[in-house]
Protein backbone atom coordinates (compact mmCIF):
# COMPACT_ATOMS: atom_id res chain seq x y z
CA UNK A 1 0.00 0.00 0.00
CA UNK A 2 2.81 2.38 0.88
CA UNK A 3 4.54 1.98 -2.49
CA UNK A 4 1.26 2.57 -4.33
CA UNK A 5 0.66 5.85 -2.54
CA UNK A 6 4.24 7.14 -2.50
CA UNK A 7 5.33 6.89 -6.14
CA UNK A 8 7.02 10.23 -6.35
CA UNK A 9 4.36 11.94 -8.43
CA UNK A 10 1.09 13.02 -6.90
CA UNK A 11 -0.88 11.93 -9.95
CA UNK A 12 0.36 8.34 -9.75
CA UNK A 13 -0.06 8.34 -5.96
CA UNK A 14 -3.74 9.07 -6.52
CA UNK A 15 -4.26 6.71 -9.44
CA UNK A 16 -2.40 3.67 -8.14
CA UNK A 17 -3.15 4.37 -4.50
CA UNK A 18 -6.86 4.70 -5.13
CA UNK A 19 -7.01 1.43 -7.05
CA UNK A 20 -4.88 -0.37 -4.48
CA UNK A 21 -6.86 0.98 -1.54
CA UNK A 22 -10.14 -0.17 -3.14
CA UNK A 23 -8.92 -3.61 -4.26
CA UNK A 24 -6.05 -4.79 -2.08
CA UNK A 25 -8.20 -7.00 0.14
CA UNK A 26 -9.45 -9.02 -2.85
CA UNK A 27 -6.28 -9.26 -4.94
CA UNK A 28 -4.66 -12.66 -5.32
CA UNK A 29 -0.96 -13.14 -4.70
CA UNK A 30 -0.39 -13.23 -8.47
CA UNK A 31 -2.31 -9.97 -8.92
CA UNK A 32 -0.27 -8.33 -6.18
CA UNK A 33 2.88 -9.41 -8.00
CA UNK A 34 1.49 -7.87 -11.21
CA UNK A 35 0.74 -4.64 -9.33
CA UNK A 36 4.26 -4.59 -7.89
CA UNK A 37 5.69 -5.05 -11.39
CA UNK A 38 3.71 -2.00 -12.56
CA UNK A 39 5.32 0.04 -9.84
CA UNK A 40 8.66 -0.52 -11.56
CA UNK A 41 7.50 1.33 -14.69
CA UNK A 42 8.55 4.95 -15.22
CA UNK A 43 6.16 7.43 -13.61
CA UNK A 44 5.70 9.43 -16.81
CA UNK A 45 4.66 6.39 -18.87
CA UNK A 46 2.39 5.05 -16.17
CA UNK A 47 0.61 8.37 -15.67
CA UNK A 48 0.17 8.89 -19.41
CA UNK A 49 -1.29 5.41 -19.88
CA UNK A 50 -3.59 5.56 -16.85
CA UNK A 51 -4.97 8.98 -17.73
CA UNK A 52 -5.35 8.15 -21.41
CA UNK A 53 -2.93 10.83 -22.58
CA UNK A 54 -1.17 8.09 -24.55
CA UNK A 55 -2.35 4.62 -25.53
CA UNK A 56 -0.85 1.78 -23.55
CA UNK A 57 2.05 0.26 -25.44
CA UNK A 58 1.13 -3.29 -26.54
CA UNK A 59 4.19 -4.78 -24.86
CA UNK A 60 3.16 -3.14 -21.56
CA UNK A 61 -0.57 -3.90 -21.75
CA UNK A 62 -0.66 -6.36 -18.87
CA UNK A 63 -3.98 -7.53 -17.45
CA UNK A 64 -3.33 -5.49 -14.28
CA UNK A 65 -2.51 -2.28 -16.14
CA UNK A 66 -5.61 -2.68 -18.29
CA UNK A 67 -7.70 -3.42 -15.19
CA UNK A 68 -6.49 -0.28 -13.41
CA UNK A 69 -7.08 1.82 -16.53
CA UNK A 70 -10.60 0.41 -16.92
CA UNK A 71 -11.38 1.18 -13.27
CA UNK A 72 -10.51 4.83 -13.88
CA UNK A 73 -12.77 5.34 -16.87
CA UNK A 74 -15.87 3.63 -15.50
Amino acid sequence: MFRATHRGTFENDLLLGGFTRANLATLTEAEIEELEALMELPDVDLADWLTGRRPIAPEDATPMLLRIRASLVT
